[in-house]
């Protein structure tokens, strides 16, 4: 049997985080997550009921608590979302965050 050890072409960096208010957010970054997220969001207008979904898979509770003291409205919790996707997906949709 043939075996390549492939560990060096892979990351082990951990998790990223999105940065709100001087706060960093831990944000889910493996693979199964991302898969999972990517399906929910591939409709052409995900609703409140996906966006809830993927907001739920991609942020650990640690996270979660911290937005739910931001008190945000629903628009800003899709912007969150939103970025939280790009930034693990590493697609920029927009130019608008700091990179």
């Amino acid at each position: 049997m043939k075996k390549v050890d492939i560990t060096e072409k892979l990351s082990f960096e951990g998790n990223p985080a999105l940065v709100i208010k001087g706060k960093a957010l831990e944000v889910n970054a493996d693979a199964p997550t991302m898969l999972k997220v990517m399906g929910l969001m591939a409709e052409d207008e995900p609703g409140a009921r996906e966006i809830l979904e993927a907001y739920d898979m991609i942020f650990p509770e640690k996270s979660k608590k911290e937005l739910e003291k931001l008190k945000l409205g629903f628009q800003d919790l899709v912007i969150v979302v939103q970025e939280a996707i790009q930034l693990i997906s590493g697609v920029e949709e927009s130019a608008g965050g700091e990179q």
